[in-house]
């Protein structure tokens, strides 16, 4: 059956920050929405998968070798495989990440 998702709804049914919600699969791809607050992740490498983060709302970092990308609600960015990188979220922050299944560990999210 085919559904349609709002991303703002399925964001705020996110009862915990840090928990991931997955709200679909696109072609061996995981989506997923989460709420973020006051974290700043390790740098890490995702080696076989592009990531996609899209800001639904808030403002957040992503920080790079090169320096910092700011991200604001509406924004999106994605970063090639093999790049280093790390979010950095000083304040509440709601946004969708798509990337392959499987790429999303404890040593990149600290939380699956």
């Amino acid at each position: 059956m085919i559904e349609k998702v709002n991303l703002q709804k399925a964001v705020e049914g996110v009862s915990e920050l840090f928990q991931y919600l997955e709200i679909g699969k696109l072609n061996y791809h995981t989506l997923n929405v989460l709420q973020v607050e006051n974290r700043t992740l390790d740098f890490h490498i995702h080696e076989k998968s592009d990531e996609l983060f899209y800001v639904i709302e808030g403002t957040f970092d992503i920080e790079l070798e090169e320096g910092f990308i700011p991200m604001n609600q509406g924004d999106m960015i994605i970063i090639p495989k093999g790049i280093l990188h790390r979010p950095v979220c000083k304040s509440l922050v709601k946004c969708l990440i798509v990337n392959l299944e499987g790429t999303l560990n404890k040593k990149n999210t600290e939380k699956t």
